[in-house]
């Protein structure tokens, strides 16, 4: 297995992957991750850190993956609460009381893409497989969210829909929000055809040339990562607290699960973040 990444770090833990990113890292009020296959229990087409409960797989081996993993990123298994995924915007504050939601507990609400808290010791997990990860942190007011924009989301600007949140329920100025636009399949991989191009070719104020590409016979390229990145430009926050991960889930699918790469055979990959508690 070989990574290159200029700007997305891989760490091993107790022979379990995960990436982080420095522009995180360097915030010392949060703990982030997003996992790889790597070092998990889960066997065949789930090998084996597979963290989805709705792909098929034992379900006592997707919890003992998530206690393996919390273990080796440094998070609290009983913290953490799983968005409950539909490719679209609701945006969901959570706090302690909904600890367990997704993981031990049964979901709680059908449509939630993004979670969003200020509470210390509230792990927010969101699931992957191609699809854009989102990470918010404001260290002024404390605040951080996970957002999942596949597509469908990043069309209907569900990055913005957490930056509203943020400031309408925390009083978050969008300046001081740092965002990562995390590992998803990249431009050089994510071919659509002609539909799915005239979604994005609408978001005229985003200068659809910049992320899109035709490839001729009804087949384009698009840049998700780039429209979301633009997108959160769009919504307040500074290019410089921006950072795009370089690394293509399909690509390095022998890390990560792509489902492109696999034809839907797949475990999913999470994103984790949580604010750590003051000393």
């Amino acid at each position: 297995m070989i990574f290159n990444s200029k700007n997305t770090s891989l760490n091993f833990v107790d022979g379990v992957g995960f990436l982080q990113f420095p522009i995180l890292s360097n915030l010392d009020f949060v703990n982030h991750a997003f996992s790889t296959r790597i070092g998990g229990v889960s066997r065949d087409e789930f090998k084996s850190m597979n963290l989805n409960f709705k792909r098929g797989d034992d379900p006592h081996l997707v919890t003992e993956n998530y206690r393996i993993f919390c273990k080796a990123a440094g998070f609290d298994f009983d913290t953490l609460i799983s968005s409950s995924q539909d490719h679209n915007t609701n945006v969901r504050v959570v706090t302690k009381a909904d600890c367990g939601i997704g993981i031990t507990r049964p979901h709680d609400m059908p449509s939630v893409d993004a979670l969003v808290t200020n509470e210390p010791e509230v792990t927010l997990v969101t699931h992957y497989a191609d699809c854009t990860p989102l990470f918010f942190a404001d260290p002024e007011k404390r605040v951080i969210a996970l957002a999942h924009a596949g597509w469908r989301g990043t069309v209907a600007k569900i990055g913005e829909a957490v930056v509203d949140k943020m400031q309408d329920e925390f009083g978050c100025d969008p300046t001081d929000i740092i965002a990562v636009v995390g590992p998803a399949i990249g431009a050089c991989c994510y071919e659509v055809d002609t539909p799915v191009y005239e979604e994005f070719a609408c978001l005229t104020e985003l200068k659809p040339a910049y992320f899109t590409r035709t490839l001729g016979r009804g087949k384009y390229l698009i840049d998700l990562k780039e429209v979301n990145r633009r997108m959160l430009m769009e919504a307040g926050l500074l290019s410089i607290n921006i950072m795009i991960s370089d690394v293509c889930t399909r690509c390095n699918s022998g890390l990560l699960y792509s489902h492109r790469a696999s034809g839907g055979k797949r475990g999913g990959l999470v994103a984790m973040m949580c604010i750590r508690p003051e000393n």
